[in-house]
């Protein structure tokens, strides 16, 4: 995969950073927008790894850089927003026994996605189309909760997200990603939600933050 991204018009840089601090302020605003933006990564899907250069060192970088941080060994990963699934294998690759679940807005995304793994007979590695403000999982179904250039969905992330358990929120281009929420309101609302271990880093052209549940009982 080659590392050449197409740049980004400003317009939907301004879309994308208004709908992620939207999300993150007010979710429930969330469902007059969420139609739109579904159709919006739909038609995107075509070329979609051709164009953001998916899948290559360069987009990973920052992901990649926040597992190191968070030095977990989960054995459930549930990757948010996972478009293609780029970083839903990457995340299958670095832990080969763990669960790895992959949820997209867009079934068009999420079809590309399938094709890439094709049949699992041991469906260690499975996408599905949903929507991250109500996520199909149950309370405390995950050890890890990744994600790349999307908004992030605070209270649910939380509820499915065990105690202790990690959370990394990356960027593949930092501030010049359209799909990315100021650091100081994410630290704001990590704190809010109870979330501690906070820590943040850059990594190529990318930023991330990792942070850990805090588990009552300790």
């Amino acid at each position: 995969m080659s590392d050449h991204r197409a740049p980004v018009d400003r317009k939907t840089r301004f879309i994308g950073k208004s709908i992620c601090r939207l999300v993150a302020v007010a979710p429930w605003a969330w469902p007059a927008i969420s139609g739109a933006v579904g159709r919006f990564f739909d038609h995107a899907a075509a070329g979609w790894d051709e164009r953001t250069a998916a899948g290559s060192p360069a987009h990973l970088a920052a992901l990649a850089a926040g597992l190191d941080a968070l030095e977990l060994r989960p054995e459930k990963v549930l990757d948010l927003g996972c478009g293609t699934g780029a970083g839903t294998l990457f995340l299958a690759r670095e832990f080969p026994t763990a669960s790895i679940r992959g949820l997209d807005l867009s079934a068009e995304m999420i079809g590309k996605a399938q094709a890439k793994i094709g049949l699992d007979p041991d469906a260690r590695v499975s996408f599905r189309a949903g929507d991250a403000a109500k996520l199909p999982f149950g309370e405390d179904s995950f050890d890890l909760v990744a994600q790349v250039n999307m908004p992030i969905f605070f209270g649910q992330i939380t509820r499915v997200l065990r105690p202790g358990g990690g959370l990394i929120i990356a960027t593949s281009q930092g501030e010049r990603t359209p799909f990315s929420t100021p650091e100081r309101l994410v630290r704001q609302k990590l704190a809010a939600h109870g979330f501690g271990q906070v820590r943040t880093g850059a990594a190529g052209e990318g930023t991330w933050v990792a942070a850990k549940l805090k588990d009552p009982d300790e």
